[in-house]
């Protein structure tokens, strides 16, 4: 069983004001098709690179979490994420999401949509 845990942290958000200065143009999503809100997370898989996540988001959309560091590495899809936003119950850019595995930080580098025909081709283990 999967299980997927969702704790919203306002703060998070001055803890990445940094991040925010470096990357600011490019992490402003193209539109709001490209937020989804945390309520509406069904289920996700790991990949098996240690770098990425598939989200089911309410049995509409996946969307691919990529990470800069490998903290999915040894990650089963029954081990426990917690997963903080900012407080808005909103996923719109990589700075918005705060993922932790196994009690490592993960350091998200990219946050994308996939459209349907991308979802599909996804190996049926990889699918959320």
């Amino acid at each position: 069983m999967k299980r997927l845990v969702l704790v919203s942290l306002a703060g998070l958000a001055s803890a990445a004001a940094p991040l925010v200065m470096a990357g600011a143009a490019a992490a402003k999503p193209a539109s709001e098709d490209a937020c989804f809100l945390t309520r509406d997370l069904r289920g996700h898989t790991i990949g098996t690179d240690g770098h990425t996540l598939y989200f089911d988001v309410n049995g509409t959309a996946v969307y691919q979490v990529t990470t800069s560091n490998p903290c999915l590495a040894g990650v089963t899809g029954s081990d426990i994420l917690v997963l903080k936003d900012r407080g808005l119950g909103k996923i719109c850019i990589p700075l918005d999401l705060e993922i932790r595995a196994r009690g490592n930080q993960c350091l998200i580098s990219k946050l994308t949509r996939l459209s349907p025909a991308e979802a599909a081709a996804l190996p049926k283990r990889l699918q959320p």
